[in-house]
């Protein structure tokens, strides 16, 4: 099998919203050769409707409970990049079982700039509140210590995208050996 996507262990990457996860992550797999998976995106597809639909519709817990599922067993095991969605690791046991599935990597970036990207997307129902600024600035505070303590961490702020995903790629490469199957 060589080193074809195959054999290459899963790079998950975890971060708050807005941080870059999926442009970063789509680049990264090119560079790679390897397949990127958003998580949220493959959840809306086999509910058959949008992540908001499904807060309003089933619940916090309940769209958590998905997260869980789809890491533990609905996706491939090897060869992908993985986005993950803003919560996912902040559940109890999910870092664990990040950590024993793949590389992970977290992204970062300032309050500021995750307000001014988050602005203008209506798809996070987290941030559907009278002062979302306020409420990324509490959730950044609160998942933050969770997050450091996920994988490797990288910022992406005021850098470009190349040097992030060159970072990026450097962390994947230097932490996958030990997950050679």
């Amino acid at each position: 099998m060589g080193s074809s996507e195959q054999s290459k262990p899963n790079l998950y990457l975890v971060g708050f919203m807005g941080v870059g996860k999926s442009a970063l992550g789509r680049k990264a797999a090119r560079e790679l050769g390897m397949r990127l998976i958003d998580a949220d995106h493959q959840i809306e597809k086999e509910q058959g409707k949008k992540i908001p639909e499904i807060f309003a519709d089933e619940g916090e817990s309940y769209f958590r409970n998905l997260e869980r599922q789809f890491i533990e067993s609905g996706h491939p095991e090897m060869g992908c990049i993985v986005s993950c969605g803003g919560g996912l690791v902040v559940e109890p046991g999910m870092k664990d079982l990040l950590k024993q599935k793949g590389v992970v990597i977290c992204l970062f970036a300032s309050a500021e700039s995750i307000i001014e990207r988050t602005s203008r997307n209506k798809n996070r129902p987290l941030l559907n509140v009278d002062d979302p600024a306020a409420k990324v600035r509490a959730l950044i505070k609160e998942r933050e210590p969770i997050y450091m303590d996920s994988g490797a961490c990288i910022t992406t702020e005021g850098r470009t995208v190349p040097e992030v995903v060159r970072h990026m790629i450097r962390s994947y490469e230097a932490n996958e050996r030990s997950f050679r199957k």
